[in-house]
């Protein structure tokens, strides 16, 4: 059994077995599961604690460690309430997620327009999305393909399990042209999109220094009128997530269409800047993310590219 077959079963246990578990049993298992992994520090969790120093540079290592200790077990957090979802009634999604001036997306939508809901690897974007289809409002999104295949037919089927349209980032025909009729049909794309160190992200600033994110959200919203929606989302101390649906980023005057491309994803990644800062602990990122931090190899200057979730 290889590697990939591995991973495989690993995901489908989680999925056959923890919904069956009692939630509080659930809860304890992937909160020890994460100490455990915290204890031993491995590499991702050294990648945690060096984004964690960028994003706290006012923490001393104890600091830091905590904050580690406590992003550890908002990630299993994350996959606990991900591998239960598909078997939660709509008054228990209703119920798991508050956020904050949902009456931009509301009112949008109501009056025809597109929207695109941009959002970073925070809280559980699952069941942000679950929640909003809850809500009445269906809606596209994308998926990086996973290894093995049969991976990412079971995100897919999970996903759509949840009331979404899922379309491939790669190997789909014609991927971006369906969002965009999505849109000017006056739907919703929702997007995960702070991370993206291929050669074709779009080089910004965050929290002082260089990184890349995906060009997407901001082409999008600039060539179909939709509207580009920040969010962002954490924990508390409750079963409930939080959440902030932030103001509208709009389409500059003036510029070529790289330029305002440019400059409006610059200005999402401020927003989320602002809730990762926040919310440092609940921001998912166990991978490299800042250009500095990049080991560049013979023919590919962007090594470790892939999303958050190929390499979860």
């Amino acid at each position: 059994m290889n590697k990939d077959d591995l991973t495989y079963l690993a995901y489908a246990a989680g999925w056959g077995l923890v919904k069956r578990l009692p939630e509080p049993a659930a809860d304890a298992l992937f909160r020890r599961i994460a100490d455990m992994a915290w204890k031993r520090q491995g590499k991702s969790v050294l990648r945690l604690e060096a984004n964690l120093r960028r994003v706290r540079p006012d923490l001393d290592e104890a600091g830091i460690r905590a904050l580690s200790r406590q992003g550890m077990r908002s990630y299993l957090r994350y996959w606990c309430e991900s591998f239960r979802m598909p078997v939660w009634s709509k008054d228990k999604i209703r119920g798991s997620f508050a956020p904050e001036h949902i009456d931009r997306l509301d009112d949008t939508l109501a009056a025809g327009r597109g929207v695109i809901l941009a959002l970073p690897h925070m809280g559980n974007w699952d069941l942000a999305g679950a929640w909003v289809v809850v809500r009445g409002y269906p809606f596209t999104t994308v998926a990086e393909r996973l290894r093995p295949e049969k991976l990412f037919d079971a995100f897919v089927a999970y996903r759509e399990g949840l009331g979404m349209e899922v379309l491939p980032l790669t190997g789909g025909a014609h991927t971006m042209a369906t969002l965009a009729k999505r849109l000017r049909a006056g739907k919703l794309v929702c997007l995960v999109g702070d991370r993206d160190l291929s050669a074709n992200g779009i080089e910004v600033d965050f929290l002082g220094e260089k990184t890349r994110m995906p060009a997407g959200p901001a082409a999008l919203a600039a060539q179909t009128g939709a509207a580009l929606l920040p969010v962002t989302l954490w924990y508390d101390e409750t079963k409930t997530m939080r959440g902030r649906v932030h103001e509208e980023i709009l389409v500059p005057e003036e510029g070529t269409r790289r330029e305002k491309t440019a400059a409006m994803t610059q200005a999402m990644a401020d927003v989320w800047a602002v809730g990762v800062r926040e919310h440092a602990e609940d921001w998912h990122m166990l991978q490299r993310f800042w250009l500095a931090d990049l080991e560049p190899r013979p023919e590919q200057p962007t090594a470790d590219a892939r999303p958050v979730e190929a390499q979860a």
